[in-house]
């Protein structure tokens, strides 16, 4: 842990989740150490039970026998309650079935082991264009019974499942409750999921690039945000061949198939950063044609970047937007 004296800043850095992790606390009260050190532990916990890379996860566990009950950590129980309840509330858009997608084109480990530095081509999987994967036509039925101290009852509901983005998310809602109220403002960086609390150094909103997905070095938007978590949604760094086609890790559920055509990223602003996630995601699989419309239609705060390089915004996250590229 560093104490940085400009602005009375406590930091700690680490690594979680394939991401780097940063928690900032600016003019830290009495207790922020402490604060600090859950938060820290609160992440540890989501990845440790929430990833599917390790077959002694509580997820991998649950996903080997998917048709049975399992006694889960509550961290578990908590992101398939509200991975279902994303489920209902995008119509089935938000569908963590697609595991059988991402394994079918080789994403069975981590991205760096699975892909390692040659997206091109992908050992182990062969034939001719992508193997489409649809997750099954009926809704997504798991059960959580919370069972207290001793963790959560968990059916998965007879299919394996993946829950890595709003895993994520989740995490950072639980550092940042575990932060708050500890300083003037508070900063959670999950690798691109954040929450940002208070109104920043300077006094007057966090400042925050959204990153051109077609690598370029500036941003393409700086938004200034106050208590508000937000969330990107790109193909830039995860994306890779199988069978001559293109994939991606965002899976269409009705298709089995990358979804998101004609986008390149979505950035959704959202007061729960779980439901940023959410909300990036499944503005990203609703393409570019439809994107407009649902980010509107729901009021979201929501940028989105075409394949063509353009940048866009809806009418709430204008209101946050001060500096674009084009």
């Amino acid at each position: 842990m560093t104490v940085r004296s400009a602005h009375r800043e406590l930091t700690v850095a680490f690594r979680s989740m394939a991401s780097e992790i940063e928690l900032r606390v600016l003019d830290p009260q009495s207790g922020a150490d402490e604060a600090l050190v859950r938060a820290r532990g609160r992440i540890a916990d989501v990845a440790r039970h929430l990833t599917r890379f390790e077959q002694s996860s509580a997820l991998s566990r649950a996903n080997a026998a998917p048709h049975a009950w399992h006694r889960v950590p509550r961290e578990l129980g908590e992101a398939v309650a509200e991975a279902h309840r994303a489920h209902r509330e995008t119509g089935g858009l938000f569908d963590p079935r697609v595991l059988d997608a991402l394994i079918a084109w080789g994403y069975d480990r981590t991205f760096a082991v699975a892909i390692g530095s040659d997206p091109t081509s992908l050992p182990g999987v062969g034939g001719s264009g992508v193997p489409a994967r649809p997750v099954p036509g009926e809704p997504w039925q798991p059960v959580v019974l919370p069972g207290g101290p001793a963790g959560d009852l968990l059916h998965l509901g007879g299919v394996p499942i993946d829950l890595g983005g709003i895993g994520k998310g989740l995490a950072v809602r639980g550092a940042a409750a575990e932060l708050a109220g500890t300083g003037a403002s508070v900063l959670v960086d999950a690798g691109g999921d954040e929450w940002l609390g208070g109104s920043g150094p300077d006094g007057d909103g966090w400042k925050v690039g959204v990153e051109d997905p077609h690598g370029g070095d500036e941003p393409v938007l700086v938004l200034a945000v106050t208590d508000s978590g937000i969330a990107t949604s790109s193909v830039r760094r995860r994306h890779w061949h199988v069978g001559g086609g293109a994939v991606h890790h965002l899976v269409d559920p009705r298709t089995g198939l990358p979804g998101g055509p004609g986008l390149a990223s979505v950035t959704v602003l959202h007061a729960d950063p779980a439901w940023a996630e959410v909300w990036s995601k499944t503005l990203f699989l609703a393409g570019a044609v439809e994107v407009a419309a649902q980010a509107e239609g729901r009021g979201l705060a929501a940028a989105w970047v075409t394949d063509d390089g353009s940048v866009h915004t809806s009418p709430a996250m204008d209101r946050v937007v001060i500096w674009r590229a084009r």
